[in-house]
């Protein structure tokens, strides 16, 4: 297996392209430890097809967050050309990274979920007004199709509605606004394929600003990752099923991390899913490999093993 030849795609215009980098290097720092014939390719979307063909890989480690290798772009590329490709696959991913449609499967599943409205541009005209008819404060308001707590705001008071939508609409068309759960904040990884997964250790996360944005999740010392997290038993065992539960409903493969909010009672609401989670020196997904007992080095090549195996390669 070693000497096939992997691609590491990375980067790309998407508002996460910096994090991707960062990901994408220690990813093929890992793999190169392993002594894979690994190198990284910056994404473009113009000369994609083009560099698959130049560089003819036997397989494409996705890296890359948010648009184009988040949302089911790329893969559907990939899938055309019959390259393998690391992790979720066209429909699951593109699922995944519109969080109205996620939020309606996850409804129709009966997946714990915050209640939410969405809202497009067309209706911007008297939002406001609405939207505080139909949702309470507080509440969160979020553009449907980013990754990273990008553009999330939590609106506390009415009169931070207008700019959280402001911020929201900056980033596409269409934003979610949600019921905000109050409790801890919780995220299991998921890895395997829908008939064969199995979630890590569950993390809580707490940030030094009270606020689990981008800027937490990606600096150094801005906020914490507690394994174990500090739940009971009871709720430990609801949040690993609901994790389970979810990464399977989407047909998730290869690792997913899967976001969510512990009520009063005990019961894990999902906020997000994330098919392509962070794998830099600030993100969750290494820290619960680590506490599962498995080094980057060893879970990276765990997830290209995984897809050999599955397509065969």
């Amino acid at each position: 297996m070693k000497d096939r030849k992997i691609v590491v795609v990375m980067g790309g215009p998407s508002s996460e392209a910096e994090v991707s980098r960062r990901s994408a290097a220690a990813v093929l720092a890992a793999l190169k430890s392993k002594g894979y014939n690994a190198e990284e390719l910056e994404f473009s979307p113009r000369n994609f097809f083009a560099d698959m063909q130049r560089l003819r890989p036997d397989i494409v480690f996705n890296a890359m967050h948010g648009a184009y290798g988040e949302d089911g772009r790329m893969q559907a590329v990939l899938d055309l050309m019959g390259i393998p490709c690391t992790g979720s696959g066209v429909l699951a991913s593109a699922m995944s990274m519109d969080k109205a449609a996620a939020k309606n499967v996850m409804l129709g599943a009966g997946i714990s979920t915050p209640k939410a409205r969405a809202y497009r541009t067309a209706d911007r005209a008297g939002l406001r007004a609405r939207i505080l008819r139909e949702m309470s404060v507080p509440m969160v308001v979020k553009p449907t199709a980013q990754g990273s707590s990008v553009g999330v705001v939590v609106v506390k008071d009415a009169a931070e509605l207008p700019d959280a939508l402001d911020e929201a609409f900056a980033y596409g068309d269409e934003v979610l606004v949600e019921e905000f759960i109050d409790g801890p904040e919780l995220t299991a990884a998921v890895w395997g394929t829908p008939d064969t997964c199995d979630a890590l250790p569950v993390i809580e996360i707490t940030t030094t600003s009270g606020r689990y944005d981008y800027e937490s999740k990606y600096t150094v010392g801005a906020s914490r990752h507690i394994i174990p997290a500090r739940i009971s038993a009871t709720a430990m065992e609801r949040v690993r099923e609901t994790a389970e539960r979810t990464f399977r409903v989407f047909g998730c493969r290869g690792v997913a991390r899967i976001d969510m909010m512990l009520s009063s009672e005990d019961v894990p609401y999902v906020i997000d899913i994330n098919t392509m989670p962070g794998m830099t020196e600030t993100s969750l997904v290494p820290d619960a490999a680590r506490a599962a007992g498995i080094s980057f080095e060893d879970f990276c090549e765990r997830l290209m093993e995984m897809t050999i195996k599955e397509c065969g390669v």
